[in-house]
């Protein structure tokens, strides 16, 4: 049984001050008034015993014990939320085919339990699923093979498909464990290995091309890796560094323990993961597989990355 005054909604509350600092910051976010969310804290605080926050500065700052139990929090509201995700039954019986395709930046773990949600709701359908290159789904869209695609966006308007973003995913840095020993001058500590780009063929690949010649940064382009995990698996084992986005690093699970991952030092920047659908296919059906998608990359990807790696809080994150 919980402690008197411990409460979800006050969890809620104690989360999204957490990331923002913010009362008015965490009003919007849970839809309370600040007065509201102020009180929440003090129950919560008061329940605990303990001061979560430094109420002393603004933007608050979590005290040693608020960063503590802030892990927990985020640990059973994420399982909370993917057990929501789980028994949110989308209506979709009425419809005779559905033919979804995902890049395989969800292969992990995502990928599968949408595939779970989606077949229990499936019930009189004909149902594909293929996990593919951002470009192999436009194509496959604009050829009417797939009714809705969720792959990295290019920014561009296609005629026949309607956009709905999903992820804002901001690009990083990953090399060898240890080998950048200050991150504050990660640039020259770079020059002793080689960049490990993606394929040229791909999107990603395409993106952080024109991301480094933008700002007139140049590497050396010995190696090309089609495979996200061999590229992964080759920073591991020393041969060189990468840029990836937090999608790709939690993908590569199996590695962490041998890899460290920064802010990119040449300029920030990510890029949209959307769900697309065929304009002439009902709204709804979009709109809800969309939402799913959000929930569960929620709690699969972005709470466990935020967690992981602190300071991606407020750059990887859902468009709603």
């Amino acid at each position: 049984m919980l402690m008197k005054g411990v409460t979800l909604r006050g969890l809620e509350v104690f989360e999204a001050l957490a990331k923002s600092g913010s009362v008015a910051q965490a009003a919007d976010v849970t839809g309370l008034s600040q007065p509201a969310v102020s009180q929440q804290l003090r129950n919560l605080e008061k329940a605990l015993g303990s001061d979560l926050v430094d109420h002393g500065r603004r933007p608050m700052v979590l005290t040693p014990a608020g960063r503590s139990f802030l892990q927990r929090t985020q640990a059973v509201l994420s399982e909370l939320r993917l057990a929501q995700s789980e028994l949110t039954v989308m209506d979709l019986s009425h419809l005779p085919a559905l033919s979804l395709g995902l890049i395989d930046d969800f292969d992990n773990d995502l990928t599968p339990r949408l595939a779970t949600i989606l077949a229990d709701s499936l019930t009189q359908c004909r149902f594909k699923m293929v996990t593919a290159s951002s470009h192999e789904i436009y194509q496959a869209m604009q050829n009417k093979d797939l009714h809705i695609g969720i792959a990295a966006s290019t920014g561009e308007l296609r005629d026949g498909v309607t956009e709905y973003p999903l992820i804002e995913d901001p690009f990083i840095l990953v090399a060898p464990r240890g080998h950048i020993t200050d991150p504050g001058d990660i640039g020259n500590q770079l020059n002793h290995l080689p960049l490990l780009r993606y394929a040229r063929s791909q999107l990603i690949s395409q993106q952080i091309d024109s991301h480094l010649s933008r700002n007139k940064v140049s590497f050396d382009d010995r190696f090309e890796i089609g495979s996200h995990l061999a590229l992964m698996a080759m920073v591991a084992r020393r041969i060189g560094w990468a840029i990836t986005t937090p999608l790709g690093y939690m993908r590569a699970i199996r590695f962490h323990d041998e890899i460290d991952a920064f802010p990119l030092p040449f300029g920030g920047f990510s890029r949209r993961i959307s769900l697309f659908a065929q304009s002439d296919w009902p709204d709804t059906v979009p709109l809800d597989v969309a939402d799913t998608m959000r929930r569960l990359t929620q709690s699969h990807v972005i709470t466990p990355a935020i967690n992981r790696l602190p300071w991606l809080a407020g750059k990887l994150q859902l468009i709603d």
